[in-house]
């Protein structure tokens, strides 16, 4: 099942824009507040018609203002998933998940939930469930209709980062079960990052730019122009002394940093920016290397994404930097969460405004 979507609008907030989805495929719609992502949702839920809109699912219209064709809300096979969950709060897990199924099926709703991890809690109402485990019981509702169609607005947003980072893992094995197209409207670079195939930036309802994930996101051009910077890290530091080889010295919890372009006096505290794909990880400190940034810190979490990148959380000195590498080398150095790591950063790659106050 295809989908694509156009829609144009002036009120209430401009839209001119299109884009398409593959079956098992995920789009992120990135933007921030107020531009228009949860709008374009509302439009392929069928609970918004702007002025000009065409929504289609395979050979099957949804909309199309141009024929006055307009499927209500209730013949749409969409699956939605709150950013607030929207759970009935008197009903169980189980009763949630069939409150959303044409003819209720006890045994089809705990197969679903076994499908989202929470096999054993259908009988819980959501005040008995964790905000993690709420959030599986609204998937499990949107999966209980068979959807042709997955929708998903902002729905991590309520949970803590901890358990976050672990319902996106429980998403990417997900996906391998879903044939439909997922749209997530995020304004998060790493949640979309680590989830999608294709990545739309929006601006104002405007289309910045749209294409496969990896590509956005080396496109310095559209990040500056939604003001995003690519997956990075901040790290703690004390300005200690100018070189006299331009390079700056500056100490961080876990050893010296030599970064050009700092200006700041000595005694100055500092954050560096370090950009997730600028770190290379290696299990031994590396000898003999030009790499003078060589920090030894402990793997706290690996998450998998999309395609070949891994993001490796590494606890440096009690603060964090992550690391995006391929998997195959997350697998030939065998990493997982308490193992002992190098991290190494070129002198050369921290650019000036990578050192922020």
């Amino acid at each position: 099942m295809t989908l694509e979507v156009m829609a144009t609008a002036k009120q209430p907030i401009p839209l001119d824009l299109a884009f398409r989805v593959a079956p098992g495929e995920l789009l992120a719609l990135v933007g921030h507040s107020g531009s228009g992502k949860t709008t374009l949702l509302r439009i392929i839920a069928g609970l918004w018609r702007p002025d000009v809109a065409r929504v289609v699912v395979d050979d099957q219209i949804w909309v199309d203002t141009a024929s006055g064709v307009d499927l209500p809300s209730h013949r749409r096979r969409v699956g939605i998933v709150f950013q607030n969950y929207a759970l009935f709060p008197h009903m169980t897990a189980a009763g949630n998940v069939m409150a959303a199924m044409d003819q209720p099926d006890k045994r089809e709703a705990a197969r679903i939930l076994e499908l989202v991890n929470l096999a054993g809690l259908e009988d819980r109402k959501p005040a008995q469930l964790s905000g993690g485990q709420q959030q599986r019981v609204a998937v499990a509702r949107a999966l209980a209709r068979r959807p042709q169609v997955l929708l998903l607005d902002e729905p991590f947003s309520a949970v803590d980062r901890a358990t976050r980072e672990k319902l996106y893992s429980e998403i990417i094995a997900l996906r391998a079960h879903l044939a439909m197209p997922v749209v997530l409207v995020t304004h998060d670079m790493t949640e979309a990052q680590l989830l999608a195939d294709q990545m739309v930036l929006i601006d104002k309802g405007h289309v910045v730019r749209q294409g496969r994930t990896a590509d956005v996101m080396t496109d310095p051009v559209a990040l500056r122009a939604m003001g995003i910077r690519e997956l990075a890290s901040l790290l703690p530091a004390t300005v200690v002394a100018h070189e006299t080889d331009g390079l700056t010295r500056l100490m961080t919890a876990a050893g010296p940093l030599f970064l050009p372009g700092v200006t700041a006096a000595a005694g100055t505290k500092v954050r560096v920016r370090i950009m997730a794909h600028e770190v290379i990880l290696s299990r031994a400190r590396p000898e003999g290397l030009s790499a003078q940034n060589i920090l030894q810190g402990q793997v706290t979490q690996i998450v998998q994404g999309q395609g070949p990148a891994v993001m490796v959380h590494i606890s440096i000195g009690g603060d964090e930097i992550i690391a995006r590498i391929t998997r195959r080398a997350a697998d030939q150095m065998a990493l997982g969460p308490g193992d002992s790591v190098h991290a190494i950063l070129k002198a050369m790659s921290v650019a000036r405004d990578h050192i922020a106050r």
